[in-house]
């Protein structure tokens, strides 16, 4: 069974971002990036079922420029066997390439790799868009599962437990499947020094938009990204009588 993994370069999740001057857009410059702890949870568990002896091979893959191959050598030194770089120019952030040019991407080389199951993280932390792992498994046709806290492979079909409103559902799908990760799915590992220096002799291919037929010009635009308003503090009241006449006279919620 191959495993297919996308992963994405985005903002380290610890770093406080900072909002242009212009508020065109994020900036990146000297910012900290690291790997989609969403995807880096999918990475982690692709690599825990071919540890189990379910999956043979584990591919994982990004779009973006030269710098998304650190990104790609994380996930090789986390376990997994080879990588995909698709290459392209236009930002991978906010207001670059959108979910469906990525889906359409993910389609191609799902096309060409054939594998039997796509882990990909449910959302990325910088647009929260929520939809790639969607619109790939309806361009190809497959089953879904998204939001997955659980999951096991038995045979041609898969079994995962998902994260709803009311509590946990259970779903059975046949592969090849589209799976989305969550949060509380694993806890991922630190790649070790020794498997650092062998991810630097795994394979790394490149691989250009145009041999796939994808084209990553934005249908969209961002027209300004601004700072959310510093949260006022909060205040202490005396008394019970004191809180409801706030809350009626002041908040306007009684």
């Amino acid at each position: 069974m191959k495993i297919l993994v996308p992963v994405k370069r985005a903002i380290d999740y610890n770093v406080k971002v900072r909002v242009k001057s212009d508020e065109s857009g994020v900036d990146l410059a000297n910012v900290k990036m690291s790997i989609n702890p969403f995807d880096e949870i999918a990475v982690e568990e692709a690599v825990r079922l071919k540890e189990k002896g379910i999956a043979s091979e584990v591919i994982a893959v990004s779009i973006g420029p030269a710098p998304v191959q650190e990104t790609l050598r994380t996930a090789l030194a986390m376990g997994a066997d080879r990588a995909i770089r698709v290459q392209t120019d236009v930002p991978t952030d906010l207001g670059g390439v959108e979910p469906l040019a990525v889906a359409k991407c993910l389609k191609a080389l799902c096309e060409k790799e054939n594998p039997s199951l796509v882990i990909m993280g449910k959302q990325s932390i910088d647009d929260d868009s929520n939809q790639t792992g969607q619109m790939l498994a309806a361009l190809m046709g497959w089953p879904q599962a998204t939001f997955a806290s659980e999951v096991s492979l038995n045979g041609d079909s898969a079994e995962v437990t998902r994260e709803v409103d009311g509590g946990l559902e259970t779903l059975a799908v046949k592969l090849p499947a589209v799976v989305t990760t969550d949060l509380r799915l694993n806890e991922p590992r630190y790649a070790s020094l020794p498997n650092i220096m062998k991810a630097k002799k795994k394979p790394l291919d490149d691989i250009s938009a145009e041999e796939l037929g994808v084209e990553f010009k934005p249908r969209l635009k961002v027209l300004k990204v601004t700072t959310p308003p510093v949260r006022q503090a909060g205040i202490k009241v005396d008394s019970v009588d004191a809180l409801i006449d706030k809350l009626k006279n002041e908040a306007k919620v009684i």
